[in-house]
């Protein structure tokens, strides 16, 4: 069932930032049935030099100026995370489908707040994890439902970062650390993504607790969790990250493994990952990934909105993520 209007998406964003230059609304000048017509974003003088660099017929500097333009259709909420939860609802209000960046809200009671605007407007809600439509992420899932590493036992998230210099000289506008707008720190940021893409994998998690703590206090936000969670399927998980630790230390991998092998993968590097089983050597996956790191994603969101497929990222799965980092962060134990 088509969830639009015509046969075209008419794409309206809200917030062209940097996530606008390449990873995301690029594509969707480029993707069948697909049109980018609208720009938003409180700097004139930005927005316009935007539309003016990506041929953009039209720019706005009011969030509701755009959502009730007639020729959009859909909207991308390409905002930080504190801004989400408004933006949605004078989306849903307008009758306009929601394409939110990740994390999907600063809490899971936002996000729950999201999924009921949406559903009372009727309205589709998708999430900007994209690594659910990336081809070696893709390949490694299917490996695994093939049997490739057997039964699948236990996974493991292991992100280590160096204290970036730019935080602190530039504190002020890096709302990634911010909690009163990102929810929480470079955890919330980056782990969401990590987060989300197993329970792609295996479904959701039940039940998670963490600790979480601030130790060089270089900013406001967490710096350091480590925590466990158990998956419904019985597979049992860790993870440990840390923002500031030394060079030497730094190391971004994903490990699951199973009765009979292991896959081990970056989750921000290249298209790449390394299948290990009992019974031949390694084996190395590269795959080249797409210019426009969304496309793939966004693709699939067009097509479930002219009823044709349908998206893996929706706010129903976005929002167990936040449950979770929730849990984790909060230092108290929960179930799904």
């Amino acid at each position: 069932m088509k969830k639009i209007k015509g046969d075209t998406v008419c794409w309206g964003v809200l917030g062209v930032g940097n996530v606008c230059e390449v990873k995301s609304a690029p594509a969707m000048k480029i993707i069948p049935n697909s049109r980018l017509v609208a720009v938003m974003r409180r700097s004139e003088e930005k927005v316009k030099d935007y539309a003016q660099r990506h041929n953009v017929p039209k720019w706005f500097t009011s969030a509701e100026e755009l959502v009730n333009d007639p020729e959009v259709n859909a909207i991308y909420i390409a905002t930080p995370p504190n801004a989400h939860l408004e933006l949605t609802k004078l989306a849903a209000k307008a009758g306009k489908p929601v394409y939110v960046e990740k994390p999907m809200a600063r809490t899971y009671a936002e996000c729950k707040e999201m999924i009921a605007i949406c559903e009372e407007a009727g309205v589709p809600l998708y999430v900007a994890y994209y690594r659910r439509a990336l081809p070696h992420f893709l390949k490694i899932k299917e490996l695994m439902e093939s049997g490739a590493i057997g039964e699948v036992r236990t996974v493991h998230i292991n992100l280590k970062q160096v204290l970036k210099p730019d935080v602190v000289v530039h504190l002020e506008n890096n709302w990634r650390i911010n909690p009163e707008i990102a929810g929480g720190g470079y955890f919330f940021d980056l782990a969401s993504h990590q987060l989300d893409l197993l329970d792609f994998f295996f479904g959701p998690i039940i039940s998670a607790s963490g600790i979480a703590s601030n130790q060089a206090e270089a900013y406001a936000a967490e710096d350091i969790v480590v925590g466990s969670f158990e998956f419904k399927n019985d597979v049992l998980g860790t993870g440990n990250w840390c923002f500031t630790t030394s060079k030497s230390a730094e190391i971004d991998e994903v490990r699951i493994y199973g009765s009979k092998g292991l896959i081990r993968f970056e989750t921000f590097g290249k298209g790449e990952f390394t299948l290990e089983s009992d019974f031949e050597a390694p084996i190395h996956f590269q795959v080249e990934l797409p210019k426009h790191i969304q496309q793939p994603l966004i693709t699939e969101i067009i097509r479930d909105l002219l009823g044709t497929s349908e998206s893996p990222s929706t706010g129903i799965t976005a929002a167990r993520t936040n449950w979770v980092m929730d849990r984790l962060v909060e230092g108290r134990e929960g179930r799904f």
